[in-house]
């Protein structure tokens, strides 16, 4: 009698604590043959808040900010913070998807320094996606799994395009990072993405007078749109790094305050959304009667299924919509 199939013993290796399992499960959701789909949806299903009966533990943390800030020096900092606590991290880096084989270019990976003999720490680089800035499938269903094995699951994005949004789908807590006197204030307040993050992180502190002007600028864009619950972080990165306590503080105390389980729920139902649109375009859309008919029948449906079972469903509603037209 032959044994349980990839997806059961992956599931089971991560319901049972074991990180090492990390990177088969990122090499399942990132292979695109049918026979690893197939085998994706079983993990996802077997480890949705429906079969655990309750949320994924993991804490999930989306990191972004314009290109060059400082993010991979401040997630350095960031998972010797956790490792210092004994808590375990994994790190998702969004990197720019290569033209020629839509791989990630590990930039980001090789940048954040790490103890690689530490079994407590995974850091893996995905790539982007199709869309300038956007999350793969894949890492969206990584940050969902990982965070029932891992304390920690942290997503770093491009910053650019649409990173700002799609993260904060993903993620419990969103901390947008800004380095002071580079114009990133000003350039937030164009773009209107102020509302978007749950924490603001203001790296190179060590600057003084400028880090301190960065600071007072991003409490009155904040309470310019009414978010004056957002906390506004500094931090240095030089030996001996300042301000990390604090952060992981802040990043705590807001996940703390969620509804997690409706914030997850919102995630989940925006996923197998993106995961349709991703496979059927506007046209799937169409059959479905629309963005607004699909969010509806999503609503509909059980607040504990994973995203895979959500998307086979829109697909299963779409097929028959088509099927039923003269």
């Amino acid at each position: 009698m032959s044994g349980p199939g990839p997806a059961a013993a992956l599931a089971r290796r991560l319901l049972d604590g074991d990180l090492t399992a990390a990177p088969a499960v990122l090499n399942l959701l990132e292979t695109t043959t049918p026979a690893a789909r197939a085998a994706a949806a079983e993990l996802l299903g077997a480890l949705s808040p429906t079969r655990l009966g309750r949320e994924a533990p993991g804490q999930v943390i989306g990191v972004t900010g314009p290109p060059g800030v400082g993010k991979s020096t401040l997630l350095s900092e960031l998972a010797a913070g956790y490792r210092a606590r004994g808590q375990s991290v994994a790190i998702l880096a969004v990197d720019p998807s290569s033209k020629r084989s839509g791989g990630s270019l590990l930039g980001d990976r090789a940048r954040i320094r790490h103890d690689p003999a530490d079994r407590q720490v995974f850091i893996r680089s995905t790539a982007a996606g199709e869309r300038l800035g956007g999350l793969a499938p894949a890492t969206r269903a990584a940050a969902s799994v990982l965070a029932v094995a891992f304390d920690v699951v942290v997503i770093e994005t491009v910053g650019v395009g649409q990173s700002e949004t799609e993260v904060a789908e993903v993620a419990d807590t969103v901390a947008v990072v800004v380095q002071p006197g580079s114009g990133d204030v000003l350039q937030f307040l164009k773009a209107g993405i102020m509302e978007t993050p749950d924490v603001l992180v203001v790296t190179k502190a060590d600057l003084g007078r400028v880090a301190q002007r960065a600071m007072a600028d991003l409490h009155a864009a904040l309470r310019s749109v009414g978010a004056t619950g957002t906390q506004v972080i500094a931090v240095s990165s030089i030996p001996p790094a300042t301000g990390i306590d604090k952060l992981i503080g802040a990043l705590d105390a807001h996940r703390d305050s969620l509804d997690l389980a409706a914030r997850r729920l919102r995630a989940r139902r925006a996923h197998a959304l993106a995961d349709f649109i991703e496979e059927h375009g506007a046209a799937g859309l169409r059959a479905l009667g629309g963005r607004r008919a699909a969010e509806a029948q999503l609503a509909d449906a059980d607040a504990g299924r994973d995203v895979a079972s959500l998307t086979a469903e829109l697909e299963r509603a779409a097929a028959g919509a088509r099927a039923r037209r003269p």
